[in-house]
């Protein structure tokens, strides 16, 4: 035998996607590249690791215990290289967050100066829909999780962060309906709405339901970057965070739609569990954020109070 470490890791990330594909983009690194580090990891053992049935990818039995050890070598790994530094006087450690698809647009910068100020942490982030963010944090496969909704069955802490503000926006091709009525921008215009189980989606059919509008005709699409490069193109109508619209606005490729209501005001937070029993850098985390965090916000965010 004679595996590295790095196809340990592709092989590991390939089982967890099930995908070549996937796992090439997780990796930043081309098909190519992954499937050739696949075969010449194959090549090592004499049962087959992985089949295709239909085009579509499948982790053999044996497959998935050669997974299971790589994990176990690899979190080894990590665990030296995190006594190493431990022995220099560093902080170590990895920090996992859950993220909803907006907050991708703060939580960098709430890390970044922590992740440059401790070289030996590590971080792990998952951007997904705010359903899958709570049931991370139900598993506690997470440290923390980001919100602008608090989550209601579960008991949380929390570090407020600021304000999530959520506007009708519309594109050029859009506000060329300009004579229609606010009720009738929802009634008779397309409506962009994100997927089930986001934050903003339910923020979005709760001002509809509130305010006893008949939506005609909806378009859903999973992710915030799809919705707003459709409402560019002129497809329709949506309700959306402005954090994600700085250069849209900037640029002049998205406008507000004033309308009695709106802003949906909302705030962000970093949130964990409260019976959770966290680790020394996760405590560390949150002495630097509640020190830093009005810094960043004025820095990254202060654009956000003009509208």
């Amino acid at each position: 035998m004679n595996y590295t470490l790095h196809q340990l890791k592709i092989f590991l990330k390939i089982t967890e996607n099930q995908s070549i594909t996937k796992a090439s983009e997780e990796l930043h690194l081309t098909q190519p590249a992954v499937s050739i580090q696949l075969k010449n990891f194959q090549d090592q053992f004499s049962i087959p690791l992985t089949e295709v049935v239909g085009r579509k990818l499948y982790v053999t039995d044996f497959g998935k215990e050669i997974a299971v050890a790589a994990k176990k070598i690899l979190n080894e790994v990590d665990a030296i290289n995190y006594k190493t530094l431990s022995y220099k006087g560093e902080l170590v450690g990895r920090l996992k967050f859950s993220v909803v698809s907006t907050g991708k647009y703060v939580i960098p910068y709430m890390l970044s100066n922590f992740s440059h100020q401790n070289k030996g942490v590590d971080l792990v982030i998952d951007v997904t829909n705010k359903v899958q963010v709570i049931e991370s944090l139900e598993l506690n496969t997470v440290d923390f999780a980001m919100v602008s909704v608090l989550p209601k069955k579960l008991k949380v802490e929390r570090v407020e962060l600021m304000q999530n503000k959520l506007y009708l926006i519309a594109g050029k091709k859009g506000l060329s309906n300009k004579g229609l009525s606010r009720k009738k921008i929802f009634e008779q215009s397309p409506l962009i709405y994100r997927e089930a189980g986001s934050a903003t989606r339910a923020a979005m059919e709760n001002f509809i339901i509130k305010n006893k509008f008949e939506v005609r005709k909806k378009i859903e699409l999973t992710s915030n970057e799809a919705v707003k490069q459709a409402v560019i193109a002129g497809l329709g109508f949506s309700i959306m965070p402005i954090i994600g619209l700085k250069n849209e606005l900037k640029n002049n490729e998205v406008q507000i739609v004033p309308i009695k209501g709106l802003p949906i005001l909302t705030r962000w937070n970093i949130i964990w569990l409260k019976s959770k029993k966290l680790s020394p850098t996760a405590l560390a985390f949150l002495e630097y954020l509640n020190a830093e965090k009005d810094q960043v916000i004025k820095e990254t965010f202060e654009w956000i109070e003009r509208y």
